[in-house]
């Protein structure tokens, strides 16, 4: 059964932020071509909206639609009620309530956190408005610092590009890696991207006659099965430990051993949705080790225990991830 998405367009929206989820989900079909999720829009009584860029669009349905929809989807938007003063009207807040599955792209959260949503919920927004919205929503529990915040029913990520990971993550949540992956190639876009909105934060730029660190990533990606220590890695880049350790973080907005752990984890959960290798040799082929050192990393990233999050891709509803988190 085809899944709805309907997005709420609202007056000073981020024109990209509504091509983006037409585009990826859009992409995800099955093998045999099928669509696995339909995209609609909606506005406050079916009235146009404008963006930013200087054009209006006029939404096909009116907030009814989302009585039918099992995903709700709010684009950012660059100013209004909901980023002045934390608020929206009456009849969108009553809209957005009680829905199977909501999200938000970039400064969509803002919409979101007025709607009461995201109270004592983890979340994100574009690292430019965080401390804005820190200020209006201090019972939210911002994390300014990574792409998207999958808390089960109610998901946000980052500005922009970040609402194709978060887009492309739901795909994969819903439907596999398989799926995902296919859409992401039909999208021309990576399946994952790596690091969080840190390393996008207006700083200095690096030196580059200094060298950098993507070879040396590149080869960490090559090799996650092997005991990969920091000291290992600096002399593979030709650095001392203390210039590697800031480079990398300078290029990828954290650490060494945090990327290198969000790797294993990726791989891992490649390699539990694809195979049918035991828990064991799924941790080595990550560079785990043990099945405990697994289960240990995959609960504190996705919530759930190796097996769990295996059948989770085999056939239950996505919607039984999200309640066991």
């Amino acid at each position: 059964m085809t899944h709805r998405i309907a997005i709420v367009v609202l007056n000073h929206f981020a024109p990209m932020d509504l091509g983006v989820p037409g585009q990826v989900f859009w992409a995800a079909e099955t093998p045999d071509g099928e669509k696995l999720y339909e995209v609609v829009t909606c506005s406050e009584g079916r009235r146009p909206v404008r963006c930013a860029a200087g054009y209006s669009v006029l939404p096909d349905h009116d907030l009814d639609v989302l009585d039918t929809a099992d995903t709700v989807l709010v684009p950012g938007i660059h100013a209004g009620r909901a980023m002045k003063d934390g608020t929206i009207s009456d009849t969108l807040r009553a809209a957005l309530q009680d829905r199977p599955r909501t999200m938000s792209i970039c400064t969509g959260s803002f919409v979101l956190a007025a709607a009461g949503l995201l109270d004592g919920r983890p979340a994100t927004t574009h690292w430019r408005e965080a401390s804005r919205f820190a200020l209006l929503f201090p019972q939210v529990k911002l994390d300014p610092d990574v792409l998207f915040v999958d808390d089960g029913d109610v998901l946000t990520s980052a500005g922009v590009a970040a609402g194709l990971d978060l887009c492309l993550h739901v795909v994969r949540r819903d439907h596999g890696s398989e799926v995902a992956n296919r859409a992401a190639r039909r999208c021309v876009m990576p399946p994952w991207r790596e690091g969080g909105q840190a390393q996008y934060v207006e700083r200095p730029l690096p030196d580059p006659a200094a060298g950098g660190t993507a070879a040396t990533r590149e080869w960490m990606l090559a090799h996650l099965d092997a005991p990969l220590d920091l000291s290992a890695l600096a002399e593979h880049a030709r650095m001392s430990v203390r210039t590697f350790t800031r480079r990398f973080r300078e290029e990828t907005g954290v650490s060494p051993a945090k990327w290198l752990t969000a790797q294993r984890v990726q791989h891992a959960r490649h390699l539990l949705e694809t195979t049918d290798l035991g828990v064991e040799e799924v941790a080595r082929r990550a560079g785990f080790g043990t099945a405990v050192s697994l289960r240990q990393h995959l609960h504190a990233a996705v919530g759930v225990a190796p097996l769990a999050y295996r059948n989770t891709f085999r056939g239950m509803d996505s919607r039984d991830l999200s309640r066991s988190r």
